[in-house]
Parts: structure tokens; C-alpha cells; sequence
């Protein structure tokens, strides 16, 4: 992609009314723009950032055995009315009525929608598990939505629901997400902290959010520091083996862990105090386990090995992909602007020509350019008139993991200049090697 052709409207200055370091480098990178309260549109780059977010929890998703369906946005209220939520919800619940004077919402969430369609084909254990999810946008009338795309009122989320015969099957589920979200996060460059959360009437010890330490998080976070140096589950972690989910589970679970509302401060005390690790944190996932508080008044039953129907057992994982995207920038900048894990980069690299129409500066550049486009790697190249000091700034800005400086003098010798974007180590190198190390790099 060609910067003079790419629609990226840079901001010079500090949007007044952003409050957070995220906030603000998303609007001066021109990554989103507010179109009313709390909701924004997403532009080129923060688009390209959001969808590779998107890619990353598909796989994992996938992989842990969930599959994928796409709910509408706009649902009957019948549905929430047979739950029993309908009148409960309050407020953030946008309600409407179609040209038929049908009682309609805006969705706030899927587990009236999901149950139904469960319900609607699922009549024997034999088709259990099940674990279905989509990642769709979302309305929440929030009274004071802030924090840009942190805390808006229309949101992307990825909400998987699971179905099961009994609880000991829907808690190996909960497992299987649980391993999940610590591998998402992982590929995302987090160090996601999974905390206790209340589980409401129900009980237990399966509700978990999922927690990253930023000194911007929106509230304050107690652990046991070994949290950091926990191992993620492996690429070839077997989803089907009970036990061995089982074990991630409770090693992650098997020290304190808790947010401010959860957090017991004897329990806390009782840690070394060199043990002991106080923060600000963000959440970036919640996944609950909450039986038959769905499918019950709903009817969602299956005819079990025994010949009995049995209500089946459920629970949800959400995601916020358009929570993330800031999650990430508020975990990994500095002063000059974003530093993107070179997983969700908007552009692997970016080739920053020095002196665009000079023939050699063009050629070089161009060569860059198209071998790595060639060999797929996403690649930005800066072709615009503008002065050096503006392009580095706005190649700082956009956070690209790795920056190639083509000047008339090193493209003379058949050099160029590599830029690590998160180290600030500059290397000269011929063109070739320059290609060569760049290609190397995983995406």
C-alpha cells in the first residue's frame, strides 16, 4: 500500500477530549473517528488492526473446538421476555418497535438468541458438546461512555456459548476456553491475568476475567507475581484431554489473583511481600459458567444416554476484539506513539523513501517494496512528499514494527537503514540483506 493513496488522516495535536494514552494515539494515528457519543467509525488502519485481532481469536476459537455462526444485531424481545431478563436489563438495553409495532433491542448480548437456536435442533446428547460463537457488534447504552473504543456504547465482541449433559462435562468446556483465551492473549502480546469473579447465585469457582497489567488500567488489581512467569499452553495442547485441561486450570488458579471487588486483603497479606504484586489492570475477557440459568426457563433440553430429556448446562466467553485494539496500545507504547505486537500490526513494515522522485531513492525503495509485498508480507511504503522529520514522526506514531529508511546516499552504495520500532536499534545493511532479515520475521 502506497502512503499517498492510503486514506490515513493524521493528527498533529492531542485530541482535546481524549482522556487516555490509547484514546489519544488512536485518533492522531486516524484509527477511529467519534460519530456521537460512544460510538466511532473505524478507519483503514484501525480496521486492519481490528480484523487481524479478529483472525487471531477465530484461530484459537477454532481450535479449542468452537465453531463459528454470525446472530443478528436486532432481536426479539419475546426471547428475552421467556428468559426473564427482558424487564430486569435496565436502561443500556436500546429498545425499539419495528413498523409492525413488534417489541425489537438492539442486542446487548446472545444467550436468549443462542439458546433458542440450540433449542430449535439439538434434541440428543449424542450431538453434545457444543460450543457456538460469533463476533458481531453490540449496543450498550452505557451512561458515560469513555476511554474512545475502551468503554463505548457500540462495541465488537466475540461471545462463545457452550452446551453440555451435565455440569462435569460444561466445566471441561469451561477448560477448553479458559486454555484458549491464554493462548489469544499470549498471540496478542498480553500477559493476561485470569481473576476470580463473582459467579452470582450460582456459585462456584468458574467465573474469570481476564485481566492485563497497564499503568492506565481502569482498576486496581491484586496477584501473586509467579503469575507472570506461568507457562501458556502449547500449540499442540489436546482440547479433548480432561485431565490435562484440568491442570492448566489449576496451576493458573493456584495463586491469588483478584480485582479490587473480588480482593480480600488478609487473604492477600498472607503472601511475601516480595511475592506480592498491586497494579492497574484492564479486562480483555470474561468467561462464566452459569448452568441452566438459561435453558431451563427456556426449554432447552436433550434426551440423555438414559432415555430422560435432561436440561442441558451452559456457559459463555466473550472477547471485546474493539476493547482490545486500545488494551494493546495502553500495554505497549511510548512517548512518540503506538507499538504494535508484530501479531496485530496494522503493516509488518514500512518503507520510508527519503526523497520521493529521486531515482535511485524511488527505485530502492520500490525494490523493497514489492519483494516483500510479493512474498506477502504487509508492507507500507511512504511515498509522500513530506519532510524526513514528519515521516519518522508518523511512522513512530502508527507504531509499524519495523521502519526501512531509503536516503539518496545509503541507496547510493546499495544500502538502507532498518529500524526496530519497539528497540530503537538502527542497522545498515545492503538492500538484499535488508530484504532477506525482513522476510525472516514471522508475522
Amino acid at each position: 500500500m502506497r502512503l499517498s493513496r492510503y486514506f490515513m488522516p493524521i493528527l498533529k495535536e492531542n485530541p482535546k477530549e481524549a482522556e487516555i494514552v490509547s484514546h489519544r494515539l488512536m485518533l492522531r494515528a486516524g484509527m477511529i473517528r467519534q460519530q456521537s457519543a460512544g460510538i466511532y467509525a473505524w478507519l483503514p488502519l484501525g480496521k486492519r488492526v481490528l480484523e487481524k485481532v479478529n483472525a487471531i481469536i477465530r484461530d484459537e476459537q477454532n481450535r479449542a473446538g468452537a465453531m463459528e455462526i454470525m446472530m443478528p444485531t436486532i432481536q426479539s424481545a419475546d426471547l428475552w421476555i421467556e428468559s426473564g431478563r427482558y424487564n430486569d436489563y435496565g436502561k443500556e438495553m436500546l429498545r425499539i418497535r419495528d413498523r409492525q409495532d413488534r417489541a425489537m433491542l438492539y442486542g446487548p448480548t446472545n444467550e436468549e438468541m443462542v439458546t433458542d437456536i440450540f433449542r430449535s435442533y439439538v434434541k440428543s446428547y449424542k450431538n453434545l458438546p457444543l460450543n457456538l460463537y460469533h463476533i458481531q457488534w453490540k449496543f450498550r447504552d452505557e451512561i458515560r461512555p469513555r476511554f474512545g473504543t475502551m468503554r463505548s456504547r457500540e462495541f465488537l465482541m466475540k461471545d462463545a456459548y457452550s452446551f453440555d449433559l451435565t455440569k462435569e462435562d460444561a466445566i471441561h468446556s469451561y477448560n477448553k476456553m479458559f486454555a484458549a483465551y491464554l493462548r489469544t492473549f499470549s498471540r496478542l502480546g498480553l500477559r493476561a491475568i485470569p481473576m476470580r469473579a463473582d459467579t452470582g447465585p450460582i456459585g462456584g469457582n468458574h467465573s474469570h476475567e481476564f485481566i492485563i497489567l497497564a499503568e492506565t488500567g481502569e482498576s486496581e488489581v491484586f496477584c501473586h507475581k509467579d503469575f507472570v512467569n506461568f507457562d501458556i499452553p502449547g500449540i499442540d495442547t489436546d482440547f479433548d484431554d480432561v485431565d490435562g485441561l484440568q491442570a492448566i486450570f489449576n496451576q493458573w488458579t493456584s495463586a491469588y489473583a483478584a480485582t479490587s471487588e473480588m480482593h480480600d486483603e488478609a487473604e492477600f497479606g498472607a503472601i511475601a511481600e516480595g511475592d506480592r504484586l498491586s497494579a492497574r489492570g484492564i479486562e480483555v475477557g470474561h468467561i462464566f459458567y452459569f448452568g441452566t440459568k438459561y435453558s431451563e426457563p427456556m426449554g432447552a433440553k436433550v434426551l440423555g444416554p438414559d432415555g430422560v430429556e435432561h436440561t442441558v448446562h451452559m456457559g459463555s466467553y466473550g472477547i471485546g476484539p474493539s476493547r482490545l485494539v486500545p488494551a494493546i496500545i495502553e500495554a505497549s507504547h511510548d512517548e512518540n506513539g503506538i507499538i504494535w505486537p508484530r501479531s496485530v500490526a496494522p503493516f509488518e513494515a514500512v518503507v520510508i523513501n527519503m526523497k520521493a522522485g529521486d531515482n535511485t531513492c524511488d527505485t530502492v525503495s520500490a525494490q523493497v517494496y514489492e519483494a516483500l509485498s510479493n512474498a506477502g508480507k504487509d508492507v507500507l511504503l511512504d511515498d509522500t512528499a513530506e519532510r524526513a522529520g514528519s515521516k519518522f514522526a508518523t511512522a513512530d506514531l502508527i507504531g509499524i514494527p519495523d521502519q526501512v529508511v531509503v536516503g539518496p546516499r545509503s541507496a547510493a552504495n546499495g544500502e538502507v537503514e532498518v529500524k526496530d520500532r519497539k528497540t530503537g536499534e538502527r542497522q545498515t545493511m545492503t538492500v538484499e540483506a535488508a530484504i532477506n532479515m525482513l522476510l525472516a520475521k514471522a508475522g
